[in-house]
């Protein structure tokens, strides 16, 4: 049995390996582009099968294709929007011609298994041809844009979910932790008192507001070239072919795409990916904002602020006994930095296209999808295996309260300016001495009652939207 079969193109021919669904175009693709080291992403092979298959279907109700040839490439695109024929996908993420080799790898393979299926052998292209059955119609310029993004909204449709379950999370949290007065902080000084409970609904908010925008942005994305075959004129395609193929592919993506008024400008232009890159990047500088604040929360544990407990994960030195690391939001915080990193690639990429065409879209390409995929699973990790789990240390919070100037600030509306002043300096010089708290030197000098302190402190009290009009009783605030 053979080893190889022999195909040809425009610059001669070439062995091919015998069983491979690929072809010619892949394999010199194969040859010329060993960058990245790996295959475009899965996500995008997904969506070209949906694209393959809407192109299809729209030349099938056109006449161009009989039943058997029809019915061998609909299942062929079926198993490569199933993932199964992800392993014949081959070419690098990273490669010259605008996503040419991208393209044709898939027409190969769907022609092969579409040979496979009518009983033919592989490479028989008078029988199913890659460019004149599978691609017909298309052109690399409207299918590769329009498949990224298919495969784009359905990884925003997956982080949402994710970012979705951190966010309630962070809610669960705020509940848990309302009662938990703690110290605020600014400019990692100590400031006022709040409760720890509102700390965690921050986080939430965030958190909401990127789901937000991630929801919105998917209407950037839904607006598709297809059609517009190879600078958006809708050179070689039917007319009924470019009213029809959009709606198929509306079916059998069930996403809410619609052809773009303007294909020219849809094909020419690709700042819609920047556009959708910053709202990925708001939402990595929230993950990184928020881990690094866990981390601070959590230091110590027992010479650092050590307010909250996170879950332990794994031993965190090889010389350092007992020691346990935050690897959960250090890992986070990494994937932040990652994610701002392929923005900037994206910026530059889709600012670099030239007149009528993109010719950097697999950079975008593979930075979009790659940003989707690992925000993804950062926010899955950070919520199923951090903050799910995070515990208050009540009783540092409570030392904390008892010992920093943050707490005088909640003091001053009963017992005034200048006794809090007092208060301030006998802190100072006791610093370092837990037992002269500031609760215990007010009572001493009859200005507050035990109960008193603790009403003040409470977390009704430093969660109360502003002080009660009329106020009671308490002297003024000195001015600043």
């Amino acid at each position: 049995m053979a080893h190889h079969r022999v195909e040809s193109d425009l610059l001669g021919t070439r062995d091919v390996p015998a069983n491979a669904l690929w072809g010619i175009h892949t394999l010199r693709a194969i040859e010329n582009f060993p960058l990245a080291g790996r295959p475009v992403h899965r996500g995008l092979v997904h969506g070209f099968g949906a694209v393959k298959l809407a192109a299809a279907r729209t030349n099938h109700e056109l006449g161009w294709a009989d039943e058997a040839k029809f019915a061998a490439i609909q299942s062929a695109c079926e198993e490569m929007i199933a993932g199964r024929l992800d392993e014949h996908v081959v070419v690098d993420a990273l490669q010259g011609g605008a996503g040419t080799s991208t393209n044709m790898n898939v027409n190969e393979v769907l022609a092969n298994r579409a040979l496979q299926l009518l009983g033919q052998p592989l490479g028989n292209y008078r029988c199913v041809n890659p460019h004149d059955d599978i691609n017909r119609h298309q052109s690399t310029n409207d299918a590769y844009p329009t498949t990224l993004r298919v495969a784009a909204i359905n990884g925003l449709r997956e982080l949402q979910r994710k970012v979705i379950g951190l966010m309630e999370a962070f809610q669960q949290k705020e509940k848990e932790f309302a009662d938990v007065v703690k110290i605020g902080r600014t400019e990692l000084q100590d400031a006022v008192l709040m409760t720890l409970g509102h700390e965690m609904s921050a986080y939430a908010e965030a958190f909401s507001r990127d789901r937000w925008r991630i929801y919105k942005c998917e209407e950037r994305l839904r607006v598709v070239n297809l059609g517009g075959t190879a600078i958006g004129t809708t050179l070689g395609a039917p007319r009924k072919y470019v009213f029809r193929v959009v709606e198929h592919l509306r079916q059998i993506t069930s996403l809410g795409l619609a052809r773009a008024e303007n294909l020219v400008e849809a094909t020419q232009n690709a700042d819609v990916f920047i556009e959708v890159s910053g709202i990925l990047r708001a939402l990595a500088g929230n993950l990184l904002k928020c881990s690094n604040d866990l981390r601070l929360l959590s230091s110590g544990p027992h010479a650092g602020l050590g307010e909250i407990r996170l879950p332990p994960r794994q031993a965190g030195s090889s010389i350092m006994p007992g020691k346990v690391n935050p690897v959960i939001p250090e890992a986070v915080a990494q994937v932040a930095m990652a994610v701002m990193g392929h923005d900037l690639m994206i910026v530059q990429a889709a600012s670099a296209g030239n007149l009528e065409l993109n010719q950097f879209l697999p950079l975008v390409a593979d930075s979009l999808l790659t940003m989707l995929d690992l925000l993804t699973h950062a926010c899955d990790i950070f919520t199923r295996q951090c903050v799910s789990g995070i515990v208050a240390d009540r009783a540092q919070c409570l030392l904390h309260v008892h010992n920093s100037t943050a707490t005088l600030t909640a003091l001053v509306e009963r017992i005034g300016y200048d006794k809090v002043e007092r208060l301030a300096e006998h802190l100072q010089q006791t610093k370092g001495d837990t037992t002269q708290t500031l609760q215990k030197f007010a009572i001493e000098h009859g200005w507050l009652s035990a109960e008193e302190f603790e009403d003040l402190t409470s977390p009704e009290r430093v969660t109360r939207l502003g002080s009660p009009d009329g106020g009671n009783g308490a002297s003024p605030l000195s001015p600043g």
